[in-house]
């Protein structure tokens, strides 16, 4: 069986998009572990499949798997790729969408010169829901890593995130300190891990080391993550412009109870085919 697919990017943060509503697609752990493979398949940090949406009032449902093959709640990159696919592709002729994800209701809407908004919904910082095993949801968490305590802020974006302030985000050691905050037992559903630089109250730098997908050049639900915090922390204003390694991003946030916003690109690099 030949499988149809578009490779597509978000600043850098790549994806394997297949549509599952043209085309009939069993996506299983197995087969996106083998497509996210660099080498032995297509490659990308995360595989998306577009379906039929499974309630009424929305357009699309998606399922997000990451490179390792797991099944993921939440992708802000991935979002945005979503929208500008269905949009390119035919499959609506909405500049707004509503679209089903494992996590909730999102709200990508498409803006001028290839740039997408996307409504990511309103934060949660109860540990609970994050998960995040905590006897309270205090902005400033302290986590027991390689000996050494790190604080960090817990909140979940429609998937967990651990944000801690760095002074330096090129010289913060995201892949020895990033896989063990991913593991960390008091996560019991892992958790992305950002590392967060303030360079003023409107301008961060951030790198995320990705549950189930390493360091990747940007994270969309982990920006939102950031922003977020930051302003939690009193230490950022809203809007924040969020320099990734693969660019920038802008992300709005009125406040708790409030919805983030998040403005960016999505790229279509290429069409292909692969034997499955």
């Amino acid at each position: 069986m030949r499988l149809h697919f578009t490779k597509m990017h978000g600043l850098g943060n790549d994806f394997v998009v297949v549509d599952a509503i043209s085309h009939s697609v069993t996506m299983t752990s197995a087969l996106a572990r083998q497509l996210s493979d660099r080498r032995f398949g297509i490659g990308c940090d995360q595989l998306l499949v577009v379906e039929r949406p499974a309630r009424a009032g929305v357009d699309f449902r998606y399922r997000i798997f990451n490179a390792d093959g797991s099944e993921v709640e939440q992708c802000g990159n991935g979002a945005r790729c979503f929208a500008r696919f269905v949009v390119d592709h035919g499959l609506t002729d909405k500049t707004a969408i509503r679209v089903e994800t494992q996590s909730g209701i999102i709200e990508p809407r498409l803006a001028d010169g290839g740039l997408v908004t996307v409504d990511m919904g309103v934060p949660v910082f109860d540990p609970a829901r994050i998960p995040f095993q905590s006897d309270s949801d205090a902005v400033e968490q302290t986590l027991e890593v390689a000996g050494a305590s790190v604080v960090i802020t817990a909140v979940s974006m429609g998937n967990p995130h651990a944000v801690q302030v760095v002074n330096d985000v090129d010289a913060a050691p995201v892949g020895v300190i990033g896989p063990l905050i991913e593991q960390h037992p008091r996560f019991p559903a892992r958790v992305n891990a950002g590392f967060m630089q303030i360079e003023d109250r409107r301008s961060i730098r951030l790198r995320v080391y990705e549950r189930g997908a390493g360091e990747t050049l940007a994270c969309g639900t982990g920006a939102c993550a950031a922003v977020v915090a930051g302003i939690r922390r009193g230490l950022l204003d809203s809007p924040v412009r969020v320099h990734t390694r693969g660019g920038e991003l802008s992300i709005a946030w009125a406040g708790p109870g409030s919805p983030v916003l998040m403005t960016g690109p999505a790229v279509i690099v290429f069409e292909g085919s692969i034997e499955i």
